[in-house]
């Protein structure tokens, strides 16, 4: 007999060899029905998978992530048995879960193309395989085994992965006339794949590397319901329309070249100026918490780095360095603002009375970035942190916390950030290998990210291997609009690097003490930032983020030099305005400038002409009344003040 424990703390004993299937059916045939992985010991498993020893059981339903991988891996391998028997002697790269379904990177074969078109004959023999109810059986297999089974297929892609592994780690799954190397977990069988839908093919280097072949990625997600794919598809076409690479083009707010290169993104007028109200109101409320504003430059010597930490870290994922004339001098592009804002620290000596010290930068860094993972603005290679960090004394690190968690909930409450969760991201206790700095210091950070949590009363979850290799952090994970999360503010707590570059502070005992660094964003980066808005309001700014307040439309030409007085009266009390000089009907006009989500229309003809005045009309709501000049620019201003209140 063996032992189970479960979740609870309770436990039940049962024969050597009984699967987490077994165990499921005998505390509820309801439940075994609606499970599809478990995690023994804490690695994900089979529900088929025999238990030959004392172990910890968690069982995994639709509504766990774990469960939805086993789901989702299932679904990629029958979306391969179904490609190979239309396609035969197709290649298959990896096909992995993914956060929403899955996809297969293949090769269908020289002079062969799959298309859009070719996904219902594909998704409709996936249903007719799944009908089936095809068991998914795992088999472990011997190295020469498996690169026996795919030399034979001639599947270079498989027999590379194969490769790279260690005999006796190796596992084949196989449904149906499919066999895939695969560690899985999977379900037990097809009969789970109710509703099926592939989504799209796109391009893919094999591994992500530029220099090897291009494969064909299909995606695809399946429900275990009907009524649930409906409503993903339903989520599908809101997230199309607010796209942030579409809304970003139709509002002309940024653009790429490829000239220029992949994944740097050229801010146009308007997006230059949406992002240009951000930093200026994110500055003016640093400025009122005592922040001091700072610049470095967006490269660095390669050592400044090697000092950090960064090298050893981020180097692979970095643009390599770059040398100089001078012999062995190397710079780098910067992958992190921090070292720079240490060197700042050491450039004048500090007493414990001019602690803390507040320092903020919005700070552009360079990561190379797989072009595969490109993604808009929300995925690039060149980036704009609003980056702060602060240097305290120990005593005061706690307070210091606190305020940034007060700061951080400000910003939401503005930009009606409302649905978020916090994040506490701890190092891997199994992987310290990872991570930079004493046990001690990580235990002690660990201790005053989750202490100063508790004591704002805000409710967080832990999560183990999620820090940064130089402490762990609070991280703000915000819902957007349309249900997706995303990665904003964060808070991390350091006592690493302030070692590693020697920084210290005088203490009123005339010592040396080495000061607490905090390593703070509340946008993330600019450009991540930007695209999450964008999709959050479907590009409908409020007024006081709004690249342009106000467009005036002529009803005639004649009206035209009026409407340019307007223009410079508006421009002159800094409400940035259009003019609309367009030989269109009014009609026309009114339609098109509502389209490019102008907070305010204003009307001018012979009216507004005789009596010195606009006819205002609201993005979206119509007609608000006739207004002097002097009375809207009153009005503007007092609607901002609405939105923002210092």
């Amino acid at each position: 007999m063996i032992k189970i424990t479960f979740p609870d703390g309770s436990a039940r004993e049962y024969n050597k060899g009984t699967n987490s299937l077994e165990i499921a059916e005998q505390i509820s045939p309801r439940l075994a029905k609606e499970v599809y992985s478990a995690t023994v010991n804490g690695e994900i498993w089979d529900l088929t998978r025999p238990i030959e020893t004392d172990s910890t059981l968690k069982l995994h339903k639709w509504e766990d992530s774990e469960g939805k991988y086993a789901f989702w891996h299932s679904s990629a391998h029958l979306m391969a048995e179904a490609l190979e028997s239309l396609y035969p002697g197709m290649k298959f790269g990896i096909g992995p879960a993914i956060e929403n379904g899955f996809y297969y990177d293949v090769d269908p074969g020289e002079g062969k193309v799959i298309t859009e078109t070719d996904l219902p004959v594909i998704e409709n023999r996936m249903k007719e395989l799944a009908s089936k109810n095809l068991t998914y059986s795992r088999k472990q297999v011997s190295k020469k085994e498996a690169l026996d089974f795919f030399t034979k297929k001639g599947d270079e892609y498989k027999t590379e992965l194969i490769s790279e592994l260690e005999d006796g780690t190796i596992t084949f799954y196989t449904q149906g006339n499919f066999t895939d190397l695969c560690r899985g977990p999977h379900l037990p069988s097809t009969e789970p794949l109710k509703a099926i839908k592939l989504l799209s093919v796109a391009g893919a280097y094999w591994r992500g590397n530029e220099k090897r072949r291009m494969l064909t990625r299909i995606y695809g997600i399946t429900y275990p319901k009907q009524k649930l794919l409906d409503e993903y598809l339903v989520f599908l076409e809101e997230a199309k329309r607010r796209d942030h690479r579409r809304i970003g083009k139709e509002l002309e707010l940024f653009t790429f070249s490829p000239k220029v290169g992949m994944g740097l993104p050229l801010w146009l007028p308007k997006g230059s100026d949406l992002r240009q109200n951000l930093i200026t109101f994110l500055t003016r409320v640093l400025r009122k918490r005592g922040y001091k504003i700072v610049t470095t430059p967006h490269i660095g010597n390669v050592n400044l780095y090697k000092t950090s930490g960064h090298f050893e870290k981020y180097g692979a994922d970095s643009f390599q360095p770059i040398s100089t004339p001078q012999e062995g001098e190397q710079f780098m592009l910067k992958p992190m603002n921090c070292p720079h804002h240490c060197e700042i620290y050491n450039a004048t000596p500090h007493s414990y009375k001019d602690l803390p010290l507040r320092m903020a930068e919005f700070g552009t860094v360079y990561r190379y970035e797989q072009s595969g993972e490109l993604h808009g603005l929300t995925r690039v290679r060149s980036f704009t942190q609003d980056d702060a960090h602060l240097f305290c004394r120990q005593d005061q690190l706690r307070e210091e916390f606190k305020g940034i968690i007060d700061l951080i909930l400000y910003i939401f409450k503005i930009l009606n950030f409302n649905d978020f969760t916090a994040q506490v991201s701890l190092r891997d206790p199994d992987n310290k290998q990872k991570y930079i700095g004493s046990d001690e210091n990580w235990e002690r950070a660990e201790r005053d990210i989750i202490e100063a949590a508790a004591e704002k009363n805000l409710e967080t979850t832990i999560v183990k291997g999620e820090a940064a290799f130089y402490g762990p952090k609070l991280d703000f994970m915000v819902k957007d609009a349309i249900g997706r999360k995303w990665q904003l503010g964060t808070i991390q707590v350091d006592y690493n690097l302030p070692e590693r570059f020697d920084l210290t502070y005088n203490g009123n005992d005339n010592q040396k003490h080495r000061p607490v660094m905090i390593h703070r964003t509340i946008f993330g980066s600019m450009e991540r930032f930007v695209a999450v808005l964008i999709e959050n309001t479907a590009g409908k700014f409020p007024l006081w983020l709004a690249p342009e307040k106000a467009v005036i439309l002529p009803i005639g030409e004649k009206f035209n030099d009026y409407a340019g007085k307007v223009l410079e009266s508006l421009n002159n009390s800094d409400i940035c305005t259009l003019i609309d000089e367009r030989s269109e009907k009014i009609g026309k006009k009114i339609r098109d400038n509502e389209l490019k989500k102008i907070p305010y229309l204003l009307i001018v003809g012979e009216k507004e002409v005789e009596n010195g005045t606009i006819a205002v009309r609201k993005q979206g709501e119509g007609d608000i009344g006739s207004m002097k000049i002097e009375e809207f620019v009153s009005f503007i201003n007092s609607e901002i003040k609405k939105e923002i209140a210092f």
